[in-house]
This record gives C-alpha cells, structure tokens and sequence, in this order.
C-alpha cells in the first residue's frame, strides 16, 4: 500500500470512528496552498478540524508527537481560511481541534488536541 493509500485509509477508519461516535461529516481533504484539513466534522454546535496521523509504530515518539508548532499553525491557518470561505461575515460557530492518532491498529482520539 502506498503512503497516500495508507493515509486515506486512515482518514476513512477515523471518520467512521467519530460518526460512530455521534459527530457528523462535513468536508475532507480541504486543501489549500498553506495547509490541509483532513476531516471537518460537527459535534452538536461545535466545528470540529481533525488532524489524522498513521504511524505503525511508536518509534520517534507516535503519530500524535508528529504534530509540531508549524504543523499546528499552518492548521489553524487552513481552518481561518476555512472559517473564512463558509461563514465569511456571519459569526463562526465553537471550534476546536481534534486529533485521531492510529499507531499500528490503535486509533486515539484526542479531542481538544491544541
């Protein structure tokens, strides 16, 4: 399997995760020249950008210590321009974001991730 079939099957595993859990799917893989979202989802009033990361292994340190301050912040930049493009004028709804961190078969969810 290559890297992006790896990843995508990642993204499919942890959305079927957070619908199971209740949350409703909005958008995936928006891109932009900055950054990605890999899953935009909704959880009762609340915007919620998820962060999918797939290691086989906890070896340097796991799927969730593979996001650093600039992975976060062109994050946060994708989600303003995102907040951006849907609500323009309109006041945005509560945001947060959520990592699923899957570590060989092991997905964990990390709500309110940073």
């Amino acid at each position: 399997m290559t890297t992006v079939e790896s990843g995508r099957a990642a993204e499919a595993r942890a959305r079927a995760l957070l619908e199971a859990a209740g949350l409703r799917f909005v958008a995936a893989n928006v891109r932009y020249r900055f950054g990605e979202l890999d899953l935009v989802m909704v959880e009762g009033h609340t915007l919620v950008f998820v962060e999918v990361r797939n290691r086989g292994s906890m070896r340097f340190g796991g799927a969730a210590a593979s996001i650093d301050g600039r992975k976060r912040q062109r994050l946060a930049r994708a989600a303003e321009r995102y907040l951006q493009q849907a609500f323009g004028r309109h006041e945005p709804p509560p945001c947060r974001f959520d990592v699923i961190a899957i570590e060989g078969d092991t997905p964990h969810w990390i709500k309110a991730a940073f």
